[in-house]
């Protein structure tokens, strides 16, 4: 242990991560003696991988029963300090990294940031993305910001609409979200679909989005300061590819990550000119689109067989995946965070998936919440396009909407029909 402990006197640190260690050198010391007790067995020679031992250590194999009372916060912050020296580490790497290394580190971090689940918000996005928000229903303008609800059916929203950055303390945006969407429709409209986004996009962004919340005065006679990390909540999910989304946690790691000044929750300029300057003078970042990769060998029948049972593999499916990844390279950054074993269980979607669940298994009396026949539509229509429904399910379509828009989820909905004419 003693080895491991000072071993980053070796390391070539950098300045930020020189202060970790030294940081983390302070709550050492009142846990030297619980520390020694720990069997070392591998001494990473680098310091991301020294932070994470460590870390490791701390979590899995310290005998937490002969700490005293007062080691315990010392213990909570050196493991703190740990998972920012990861943090800024992992970033450090991301500073200089070319795209191959950039996605393979992104397809490393796929099971404990729940990759996939963040993929498949954003794929969902992108079918909406053309739409005004004005002309969506109420569960799709709120996967499109960021703030989860009860209503957010997990048969057809199966990811959590708060990954990257969630919104649901802003009340005062989403009050303006539901009161006036055309307003920032009109915000967005500023921010292309396609192409590169120049600053004047982003400043005319700006100006209407700052804007909205001048003219509520509702609380303050002067209005509303706009909160930049909902702005680029909004931007981030318009264009993935361009932007970074903020939320008040992340905002001090990423701006240390990325080698900046702290950005306060007002400061648009900063965030444009140093967060996504800065971004932008990365290799992975201007990485031209990855093609396609079409399969055109016939293969044999022991091939197509094992193809068929693992497509993931195939470098058509691999190139996709990776062109997916680079439609969504800026806001998938969040990937370089550190994240423990509790993160991807944590989703809002597996906790809602999993509480509707046992409500159906104790077969709960409490009242359903009744959806808009707008919504309920919209919900059934999307469910109904799924290929391995029977085609008697089509004919029922008026039936399962009755039964959503009275407060059941389009699964039982679906389920009550099978049982009925299955």
């Amino acid at each position: 242990m003693r080895k491991l402990l000072s071993s980053p006197v070796k390391m070539p640190l950098s300045d930020a991560e020189n202060q970790v260690y030294q940081n983390a050198l302070k709550y050492i010391t009142p846990l030297s003696l619980n520390l020694m007790a720990v069997k070392v067995t591998h001494r990473p020679e680098d310091f991301l991988g020294w932070c994470g031992e460590l870390n490791r250590l701390c979590r899995e194999e310290l005998n937490k029963d002969l700490l005293e009372d007062e080691q315990l916060l010392p213990l909570k912050k050196l493991q703190d300090i740990l998972e920012a020296g990861i943090t800024l580490s992992q970033f450090k790497m991301a500073r200089i990294a070319p795209w191959t290394i950039f996605a393979d580190f992104i397809e490393q971090q796929s099971s404990i940031h729940a990759l996939d689940e963040r993929l498949r918000l954003l794929n969902y996005l992108d079918e909406i993305r053309q739409q005004p928000l004005a002309d969506l229903i109420v569960e799709d303008r709120l996967a499109f910001s960021g703030k989860h609800t009860t209503q957010h059916d997990y048969s057809i929203y199966n990811f959590d609409v708060e990954w990257f950055a969630g919104t649901k303390g802003a009340k005062v945006f989403h009050t303006l979200l539901e009161q006036s969407p055309e307003k920032f429709d009109a915000a967005l409209a500023h921010i292309p679909l396609t192409g590169d986004v120049n600053h004047a996009d982003y400043q005319s962004f700006v100006n209407d989005f700052q804007q909205i919340f001048k003219e509520y005065t509702q609380v303050k006679s002067q209005g509303e300061k706009a909160p930049l990390a909902v702005a680029t909540r909004l931007l981030a999910m318009r264009r993935p590819d361009q932007f970074i989304a903020l939320n008040n946690n992340k905002i001090d790691i990423l701006c240390q990550g990325l080698s900046i000044a702290k950005l306060k929750n007002t400061d648009f300029s900063s965030y444009w000119h140093d967060m996504i300057g800065t971004m932008r003078t990365f290799a992975w970042w201007h990485q031209a689109q990855p093609e396609i990769v079409e399969e055109t060998r016939v293969a044999s029948d022991s091939e197509a067989s094992e193809s068929e049972n693992n497509e993931s593999e195939t470098p058509e499916s691999k190139s996709k995946r990776e062109q997916t990844l680079w439609k969504n390279r800026a806001v998938l950054i969040d990937l370089f965070l550190f994240a423990d074993a509790d993160l991807a269980p944590n989703s809002n979607y597996i906790r809602l998936r999993d509480k509707m669940l046992n409500k159906a298994k104790t077969k709960s009396k409490a009242a359903p919440k009744k959806r808009s026949k707008e919504s309920a539509e919209i919900l059934v229509d999307k469910a109904l396009t799924s290929e391995d429904l029977p085609t008697y399910l089509l004919g029922k379509r008026d039936s399962i909407i009755i039964q959503v828009k009275n407060g059941k989820s389009v699964e039982q909905a679906i389920g009550l029909m099978r049982a009925i004419f299955g």
